[in-house]
């Protein structure tokens, strides 16, 4: 194998956390020496796997044994695969894709540049599996490359910035902040707390001191990653400081707009954090908070520790503190046991929440969760009729909650531009308002707006999407 040959590609799958994941392993790379290249010329594949659902799952073997096909096209080729199914399946990875020489876990990422360094230039003769959960949160190395866009940024690679810590953009003028790994909820259809292991609090300062970084650098919109933010601080690692602290500290750093964060446990939600969104300016009008079902028997059998009444005392207490505050949610169909009537529950708290978006899917049995072992299984065909039931229901609320945003005003932060234009008007750009709802506004070309704030009128609603129209220019 070629020392010299120090190119990589990363393919991810799955959450949030993976995709900030995968951001960092590619700032990291590139301090170590690594370049970019594509999937088919690349020496190195990073695949980063989910396997919260089966699907996810599937779709890294089928990736796996078509880049195993190709493998002989690259002189020295290897495969690293990290993740949640890296965790589950293990060392299982190295007897059935020979090009797999590294295995990573969710607590390991942090290892991994030095690692792949070790295999590339042959001190380390491999395969290397790293799977051992760690006792507290992973410090992970500073001083990472910035990307391309951001203020500095020369090329792809660009420049070394300001110590950036855990760091992962999202998207021009956008950085996701993870605060915390793992799970301790242990729900009984959940994978993440065997994959992802129990939950470890950031310190405080670690997290501050890379938001007052990521600010220095231009990035405006923070969002605060874990598992269940709001039981941040919570465990043994925890320095004292509780998540409606840490919201207020993130807050008060001098640059930062705008701050959301995810995913929250409704069982977990204190009422110092709802009060938050009422009185902190930053702390954007939107909320992602799992319901996952609307009977509060399904509930009871998934553990989630909340019933409907607690849940939607929630969603009150949250729009008397926030009016107009965007909920998203998750919804699970075909729970074991779940009857027609359960299904029924759930789709009228649907429409007593009045959801902007969901995520919905059928329910997977997840190797080990407690769900496995559940009688009364739903029929494949019944559960994916529930799910087009729910996902029907979930396009009438969208369209309502877009169609009631037409005359109001919004601050959009622009991303980029919009990925069609009618080629008649001025190029339209794409961002998101303080919901976190898509707007496209015609602006017309130009460099320099990415991560920018523009004042708009929403005019129109679309399907999935709102169109403005600029009030003043971007500041």
């Amino acid at each position: 194998m070629n020392p010299e040959n120090k190119t990589f590609h990363i393919l991810t799958f799955g959450c949030q956390m993976n995709a900030h994941d995968s951001d960092w392993l590619g700032r990291a790379l590139g301090a170590h020496g690594w370049t970019r290249a594509p999937e088919d010329r690349a020496r190195v594949v990073l695949v980063n796997t989910c396997s919260v659902r089966e699907k996810p799952e599937r779709k890294v073997y089928d990736l796996l044994g078509r880049l195993s096909r190709l493998g002989a096209d690259v002189p020295g080729r290897f495969f690293a695969v990290g993740g949640c199914v890296a965790q589950q399946v293990g060392r299982g990875f190295f007897e059935r894709y020979p090009l797999v020489r590294l295995v990573f876990g969710t607590d390991q990422t942090a290892r991994v540049p030095r690692a792949l360094d070790a295999l590339a230039s042959g001190a380390e003769p491999g395969p290397l599996a790293l799977l051992d959960f760690e006792s507290a949160f992973l410090p992970r190395a500073l001083h990472l490359p910035a990307l391309a866009g951001e203020p500095g940024a020369g090329g792809e690679q660009g420049a070394v910035q300001p110590e950036t810590g855990d760091a992962a953009l999202a998207r021009p003028g956008q950085a996701f902040v993870s605060i915390m790994q793992g799970c301790d909820n242990f729900c009984a259809y959940c994978i993440v707390p065997y994959v992802r292991g129990r939950q470890k609090s950031r310190p405080a300062a670690d997290v501050l001191a890379e938001v007052r970084a990521l600010a220095l650098r231009g990035v405006r919109e923070m969002t605060l990653l874990g598992q269940n933010v709001n039981s941040y601080g919570l465990d043994r690692h925890g320095d004292g400081t509780g998540f409606a602290a840490l919201l207020r500290q993130v807050c008060a750093v001098d640059g930062v707009t705008r701050v959301r964060f995810t995913t929250s446990h409704p069982k977990d939600l204190a009422p110092e954090v709802v009060e938050a969104f009422g009185t902190l300016p930053q702390l954007c009008p939107a909320l992602h908070l799992p319901l996952q079902a609307g009977s509060d028997r399904v509930l009871a059998a998934m553990g989630r520790g909340y019933d409907m009444r607690r849940y939607l005392d929630l969603v009150a207490a949250l729009r008397a503190a926030r009016p107009g505050i965007a909920l998203t949610t998750d919804l699970m169909v075909g729970f074991p046991g779940e009857t027609e009537d359960d299904f029924r529950q759930t789709l009228e708290a649907m429409r007593a929440v009045g959801y902007e978006s969901s995520f919905s899917f059928a329910y997977s049995d997840r190797p080990g969760t407690r769900s496995v072992d559940m009688a009364h299984k739903i029929a494949q065909a019944e559960k994916l009729d529930r799910l087009a039931r729910l996902q029907a229901l979930q396009e009438e609320l969208t369209a309502r909650a877009l169609a009631a945003r037409v005359g109001e005003r919004a601050v959009v932060l622009l991303e980029a531009e919009s990925r069609r234009q009618d080629g008649r008007g001025p190029v339209a750009w794409r961002g998101r308002d303080e919901g976190g709802r898509v707007v496209n506004v015609p602006l017309g070309g130009g460099s320099g707006r990415a991560g920018r704030l523009l004042d708009v009128k929403v005019v129109q609603a679309k399907k999935h999407s709102l169109r403005g129209e600029a009030v003043g220019e971007p500041w």
